[in-house]
């Protein structure tokens, strides 16, 4: 099945869609998702996340008492900065298709929406369900 990313609306996009939790394979070019957490604004604009300064990188040394030699290319931690994670705006120009992650129902009627995007922008989305 693969992976997906997750998608949440403020903007309307009707009742299916709007203040649910949605998910999406078609963000992430190639690769079906990083279970990404997503969020489109009241006035359609899209947002990703950023852990950008969130953690700092440390190599384990031989001399550390933690080195496992077993473990050559795993001997590293990430130690927290403190810093704290962002949303930021996705500048994104593509169709995706969304869908909510819960659905109690037909495989058939699985409510599916098709988002145009331009610059991360919301241009147009297209009800999909049954299609």
């Amino acid at each position: 099945m693969g992976m997906f990313d997750y998608f949440r609306s403020s903007y309307d996009l009707g009742e299916q869609f709007t203040n649910t939790v949605c998910q999406t394979k078609d963000i992430e070019d190639g690769i079906g998702g990083t279970m990404t957490d997503y969020w489109l604004d009241p006035s359609g604009q899209l947002w990703k996340p950023s852990y950008l300064g969130t953690h700092d990188f440390c190599e384990i040394t031989e001399d550390d008492d933690r080195y496992d030699e077993k473990r050559k290319f795993l001997n590293f931690e990430w130690i927290p900065t403190g810093v704290h994670g962002k949303y930021q705006p996705y500048d994104i120009t593509k169709y995706i298709e969304i869908y909510p992650a819960e659905w109690k129902g037909k495989w058939e009627d699985w409510p599916r929406l098709r988002l145009h995007f331009r610059y991360g922008i919301l241009q147009e989305h297209i009800d999909m369900t049954g299609r």
